[in-house]
């Protein structure tokens, strides 16, 4: 085994993304390395190039969708070996000492760690994570199927299955992009009257496609009038990371309808205590999950069939993808693929 591994790497705030070889890590106590077959671009990957999590991390390797085998073992880890299937998404591990740890909240730890972030991240051949980041692939899906769900899967699948919407209700989903098409997938396989949101009227037949019950163009129709010609929503999943678009529809939900937002901004959005007071109506982010709830999305996926459309690129292509990604090119998510 080479002593080297390929990676990508960003110098500094705004740096470019560039192709560099970096020593092979060893694993410590209580972590593993992996060997990346895929990783997928998010768009945090993004925000923390640009600074949004401070200078820390830099230089940096960014990286937090990945899925490959476990190829070295540190002391004192049981229960994983060499050649296990894994995945690591965002949540990249927990402190398991303060409050929210100690209450079972694992993904609020104030100690969290992140890929790309915390430690060198997933555009790479290889990294070393601690094992409570680890969460096992299921048989029936591929390295690639699986990278998109240890964020953008996680983060849609989890947040529907926290609210109080039951097979049947209204569900509409706010975007139909790398989080949305995905959204879109699992509203439909939990069994709610899905409706897809998005600009135009050509993403109609992908979102009937992906399972969509109804469709709303949100350049030729009043979103929230919409949403109340169908009854209103038991929930608005907001995947957009824009929250000028995000405002109309929250008059969209029914009495105690929930809105739940999962697109990352830095940006306010705009709401009036009375659109919340009237129907008694619930506004509030949701975080991503831990690596027990990536484990789980994996396995709901491989059990349902939903899976990210992706575009495989070469390692070497990373920053290509990455800009494609940012141009809102990519038809959903860019997966970078080491070919192994």
């Amino acid at each position: 085994m080479s002593s080297t591994i390929r990676a990508v790497r960003i110098p500094e705030i705004n740096g470019p993304l560039g192709l560099t070889d970096l020593t092979r890590p060893e694993p410590g106590a209580g972590q593993v390395r992996i060997t990346v077959e895929a990783c997928g671009i998010c768009h945090t990957d993004h925000n923390i190039a640009r600074g949004d999590f401070g200078d820390g991390p830099f230089p940096l390797t960014p990286g937090h969708e990945i899925a490959g085998r476990i190829d070295a073992v540190g002391t004192g880890v049981d229960g994983w070996e060499r050649g296990d299937r894994v995945a690591v998404g965002w949540f990249g591990g927990n402190c398991g000492d303060c409050l929210a740890c100690r209450e079972g909240d694992q993904i609020n730890c104030v100690n969290g760690q992140v890929p790309g972030v915390s430690y060198q991240g997933g555009y790479a051949e290889a990294l070393v994570v601690p094992v409570s980041a680890l969460a096992r692939i299921p048989d029936g899906l591929s390295a690639v199927d699986a990278a998109p769900m240890g964020c953008a899967g996680v983060t849609v699948f989890n947040a529907l299955r926290r609210t109080s919407a039951r097979p049947g209700d209204l569900v509409a989903i706010l975007g139909l992009g790398g989080l949305g098409h995905l959204a879109v997938q699992f509203a439909h396989k939990m069994g709610f009257n899905t409706a897809a949101i998005a600009r135009g009227p050509g993403k109609e037949s992908l979102a009937r496609e992906l399972g969509a019950d109804h469709y709303i163009d949100s350049t030729a129709q009043n979103v929230a009038e919409a949403l109340q010609a169908l009854g209103g929503a038991k929930v608005v999943l907001a995947t957009i990371t824009e929250p000028s678009a995000m405002s109309p529809a929250i008059d969209g939900l029914r009495a105690r309808g929930e809105f739940v937002v999962v697109g990352a901004s830095p940006e306010k959005l705009e709401v009036s205590p009375y659109q919340l007071i009237s129907g008694q109506k619930t506004l509030r982010g949701h975080a991503s999950g831990t690596s027990r709830e990536v484990e789980e999305t994996l396995r709901f996926a491989a059990q349902s069939g939903v899976r990210a459309m992706v575009e495989l690129v070469p390692l070497d292509d990373a920053p290509q993808a990455f800009s494609k990604m940012l141009a809102g090119d990519a038809r959903f998510r860019m997966v970078l693929t080491t070919g192994l």
